[in-house]
């Protein structure tokens, strides 16, 4: 079963432009339903000391190279870390969510340019957000989120040629992982993970080499990260949970009311195994 597969609605991104948007307005989201078929979500190097406490974090081949990414899903299209309600269930959300309608994208001409997507509700004509201030001056928040994206683009690129370092040296090997479903087990292929044994064999050039691409964060927050795949077993349990729940017409409308449900598991520590 191949984890990193896509079969969802495509955003429908637009450059944002006086043009085309001086008269709309923007609404921010309130859930994350949006990333409900998430089963991955792109790190960037950053984000990695406060992902690594509640996110299991793993590689995945992109075009020859490797990309770093959380670990939302044990099967394709889904994220266990969006409850059925929309809330999140982690302690991270990571950065591709929190710029969420916005994206930072390269035009033809090789620019960068800050896009929306309309494939969502997030326009309205009236009780949103201005894009513009006046004509050709965006609105501060705007500005803040073009900020904010580009700093994570940056972060992106900085991100891959670690991975390529990593890569260089052979350090990342794919991470077969097995879970059990209706159907009985099943492995889940697709991603990849340090080789801790290779890496303790380093000889000392190749690990100056790997420090000096500030990549040794990365492969500590990669290895140590891997306990927190047995968080998404748990929340796959609570998944199924209200989702009979929700099949009995028993009380579990009240979940879509907000109530609370029982996440202290997500904060437990277990005994860290690296395979």
């Amino acid at each position: 079963m191949m984890l990193v597969t896509k079969v969802e609605t495509m955003p429908q991104y637009h450059p944002i432009s006086f043009e085309r948007h001086g008269n709309q307005q923007w609404k921010r989201y309130s859930n994350y339903l949006f990333a409900a078929t998430d089963a991955i979500a792109p790190l960037t190097a950053p984000e990695l000391a406060k992902a690594v406490l509640s996110l299991a974090i793993a590689f995945v081949p992109v075009n020859d190279r490797f990309t770093v990414v959380a670990v939302q899903g044990l099967q394709p299209n889904q994220n266990l870390l969006v409850l059925p309600d929309g809330r999140w269930a982690g302690d991270y959300i990571p950065a591709r969510y929190r710029g969420h309608p916005f994206a930072l994208l390269d035009s033809t001409d090789g620019q960068q340019v800050l896009c929306i997507d309309e494939a969502g509700d997030h326009l309205t004509s009236e009780g949103g957000e201005h894009f513009f201030d006046e004509p050709g001056k965006p609105s501060q928040v705007i500005n803040e989120l073009l900020t904010f994206l580009g700093h994570v683009k940056t972060a992106d690129a900085a991100t891959r040629q670690m991975c390529d370092v990593l890569q260089q040296y052979q350090l990342i090997v794919p991470w077969p992982l097995t879970v059990q479903t209706a159907e009985g087990d099943k492995t889940v292929e697709g991603l990849f993970r340090v080789d801790e044994a290779a890496f303790n064999a380093l000889p000392a050039e190749a690990l100056f080499h790997i420090r000096q691409a500030g990549a040794l964060p990365l492969v500590y927050c990669q290895l140590l990260s891997m306990q927190n795949i047995a968080k998404l077993s748990q929340l796959a349990v609570l998944h199924a949970q209200i989702q009979a729940q929700q099949a009995a017409a028993t009380p579990a409308a009240a979940l879509s009311q907000g109530a609370e449900l029982n996440l202290e598991f997500l904060k437990q520590g277990d005994t860290l195994r690296f395979s």
